[in-house]
C-alpha cells in the first residue's frame, strides 16, 4: 500500500477499519484479491516477489505494508517486503514478531508494517524505533513514518473521521470515496523526500493517474463488533478507470 487510514475503536459498530490505496508501476504483474490456499488468507498477490501488500485472515486479523520513500536505489539482495504481510498474518505472537523485525529489519528495503486485530494493533518500521502497540483513534500511513503529516494523509484521515462521525451508516462506498481524490497538494505544502519535484507533486494526490505509475487498487476492510468481516477491493487501469470491483464478507 501507499496510503492507509486505520481506525481503531473509533466507531461503536466497527472496532477495526482500514482503508488504503495501492500505488505501483503499471508494468508490475499482479493478481487481484482472492483466497490463497496456503496460507489461507485473503490477499492480492504480487507476481514478481510473490508477496502481498494487504491481507486478511478468516478470524479478522489484518496486515499491510508500505514502502518507505528513499531516493537511494533499493538493495538488490533485500528480502521481499510483501512477505512481511504474510508472516504477520500467521504470527502466533504478534508482539514478538514485531520485536524480531526491530533487530532483523535491515534485511529489507525501507518499510512500514501495520498488523493486528480488534483490541491489538501494532506498527513497526525499519526506519524507526521499537514496535508500537497503537492507541484507539485514527492513524494514517503513507511512505513516511506513521502519522507523518503529509497533505494527502491529513486530508484522508480527516475524511474518514467525518464518515465515522456521520449519522449515516458506515459503508465501504463512503469510506473509499475520499481515496478517489486526484487533486495534488499545493507546491508550498509538498514534502521533501528527495525525489524530483514533479514526482513529489504527482505522488501528493491520494489517487495517482499516470502512464508509468499510479493507483492500482483501493481496499476497505471493516471488522465489526460482532466479528463479521467485510473486505472490498476496487482495481484501476492506467487511465484511472475502474477495472474490477469485488466484495468478500463473512461472519
Amino acid at each position: 500500500m501507499c496510503l492507509v487510514v486505520l481506525a481503531l475503536d473509533a466507531h461503536p459498530d466497527y472496532p477495526l477499519i482500514l482503508v488504503g490505496n495501492r500505488d505501483e508501476f503499471h508494468h508490475r504483474p499482479t493478481e487481484a484479491m482472492h483466497w490463497w490456499s496456503q496460507p489461507p488468507i485473503l490477499a492480492g498477490r504480487d507476481l514478481t516477489a510473490r508477496g502481498t501488500w494487504l491481507g486478511v485472515t478468516g478470524a479478522g486479523r489484518v496486515a499491510t505494508v508500505t514502502n518507505y520513500r528513499d531516493p537511494d536505489p533499493p538493495k538488490d539482495d533485500a528480502l521481499s517486503r510483501g512477505q512481511l504481510v504474510v508472516d504477520a498474518l500467521q504470527a502466533s505472537d504478534m508482539r514478538a514478531f514485531g520485536d524480531g523485525l526491530v533487530t532483523g529489519g535491515g534485511r529489507y528495503n525501507g518499510f512500514n508494517l501495520l498488523w493486528g486485530e480488534p483490541g491489538r494493533f501494532y506498527y513497526v518500521s525499519n526506519q524507526d524505533g521499537p514496535v508500537r502497540q497503537l492507541a484507539p483513534g485514527l492513524h494514517g500511513l503513507s511512505n513516511g513514518l506513521l502519522d507523518t503529516p503529509w497533505p494527502k494523509l491529513l486530508r484522508l484521515r480527516e475524511a474518514v473521521g467525518a464518515v465515522l462521525k456521520s449519522a449515516r451508516p458506515v459503508t465501504t462506498e463512503a469510506l473509499m470515496a475520499p481515496f478517489m481524490d486526484t487533486r495534488p497538494a499545493d507546491d508550498s505544502s509538498l514534502p521533501d523526500t528527495g525525489v524530483p519535484k514533479d514526482w513529489e507533486r504527482m505522488l501528493s494526490s491520494p489517487f495517482i493517474v499516470s502512464q508509468a505509475y499510479g493507483t492500482r487498487a483501493c481496499t476497505a476492510v471493516l471488522v465489526a463488533a460482532s466479528g463479521a468481516v467485510t473486505v472490498r477491493e476496487q482495481s484501476f487501469g492506467v487511465d484511472g478507470s475502474l477495472t474490477g470491483d469485488q466484495t468478500f464478507a463473512w461472519c
